[in-house]
């Protein structure tokens, strides 16, 4: 593979995701060429009109399966089912595959089905698969072949709680609790009324409180961090925004680390795990919020916390932290953009990783 002039496909390119995948290669430096897919007749520039000019064209599945020869890597944004079944083809044309639907996400058909109500119909993948957490498991997505991009609640969550599992502070007899706000952009491009700007304004849209399918993700991958079983409480609900995600984790602390807890140790975790980084070098597109407490007891400092605005449009993810010390509960901040890190961002980061490119390309702009 030549890394220097690059074709990639995006297929399932019409929703938001497919989208922004194509608006950040455009800006890639090795990327020479981008076949954008869809299943209709629509128009590239009037479905992403924010990509006037760009060139780009959409194409069939059909017609990226005739070019497979000249393709390096293809993204799935497709609804679940899709990739499954077009992934090991691919594969088998010496084509890198990256996910960014629910696919792969899982080790084993049994709780795919049990998530998400269907059959899985490529389980012979699964295992060969790599969860692309990128600043957990670069090691294991250098080189390989297929990677399951993480649900966008799910790599906001993880990103926060990792350090804090891996450090055994947490009492895990008791559930993680998580409160997610998303943009509304995270509930796809389908028009929906409740979704309409004038239904939205103003509103919040709670949904899936029945239990979130992400909450079987985070489980899944949370659990081998811990090092024994993580059970998420996990409420989600749209915002009045159009991207972003907006996350508070809450774990309560083992009784026998409860009298030295403090905020400050919980940032200095936290900023050793992502600033001094498994390979000894900071992680590019974390950061934690390390401003110290400037007022006193109830006084209302927001520059403790992550803020929503500052990650749009952008790959990273900002972290804060505080100690509630009266109930013995680390409560945890993290913000990212549900499109950028959440989805197309980490997706490019992963295929940087894989192809042994720096992992920042198409990648460095900073929040809007």
């Amino acid at each position: 593979m030549n890394t220097s002039d690059l074709t990639v496909g995006v297929v399932g390119a019409t929703g938001y995701a497919g989208g922004e995948l194509c608006r950040l290669l455009l800006n890639h430096p090795r990327v020479q060429r981008i076949v954008p897919t869809a299943r209709g007749d629509e128009n590239f520039e009037h479905v992403h009109p924010n990509l006037l000019g760009s060139g780009l064209a959409f194409s069939t599945l059909e017609a990226l399966k005739d070019q497979a020869a000249d393709v390096d890597v293809v993204f799935f944004c497709t609804p679940s089912g899709t990739a499954m079944q077009h992934a090991g083809w691919f594969l088998d044309q010496d084509c890198r595959v990256i996910d960014v639907s629910a696919d792969f996400r899982f080790p084993d058909p049994d709780t795919y089905r049990r998530v998400y109500g269907g059959e899985h119909t490529a389980p012979g993948l699964l295992g060969e698969a790599v969860y692309g957490v990128t600043e957990l498991h670069r090691d294991r997505i250098a080189g390989s072949r297929l990677v399951a991009n993480p649900g966008c609640y799910v790599i906001t969550a993880i990103l926060a709680l990792t350090p804090i599992l891996r450090s055994g502070w947490a009492d895990l007899g008791q559930s993680v609790h998580i409160t997610a706000v998303n943009g509304t952009t995270g509930a796809g491009n389908k028009p929906v009324r409740a979704l309409m700007h004038a239904e939205a304004l103003n509103s919040m849209l709670p949904y899936s409180l029945d239990g979130h399918r992400h909450a079987p993700e985070l489980e899944t991958h949370l659990t081998p961090e811990a090092g024994r079983p993580v059970s998420i409480d996990l409420s989600t609900a749209h915002g009045n925004f159009a991207r972003g995600i907006y996350l508070q984790s809450s774990l309560q602390v083992h009784p026998e680390h409860r009298d030295r807890m403090s905020r400050d140790r919980i940032i200095g975790l936290l900023t050793r795990f992502y600033q001094g980084g498994p390979q000894g070098a900071p992680e590019p597109f974390v950061r934690i919020i390390a401003a110290p407490r400037s007022g006193g007891l109830n006084v209302k400092d927001y520059g403790l916390y992550p803020q929503l605005t500052a990650v749009t449009g952008s790959n990273f993810c900002h972290i804060g932290a505080d100690w509630d010390g009266r109930r013995g509960i680390i409560k945890l901040v993290s913000t990212t953009d549900n499109l950028v890190k959440g989805a197309a961002g980490s997706a490019i980061q992963n295929m940087n990783v894989m192809l042994g490119l720096d992992e920042t390309y198409a990648l460095t702009a900073y929040g809007l």
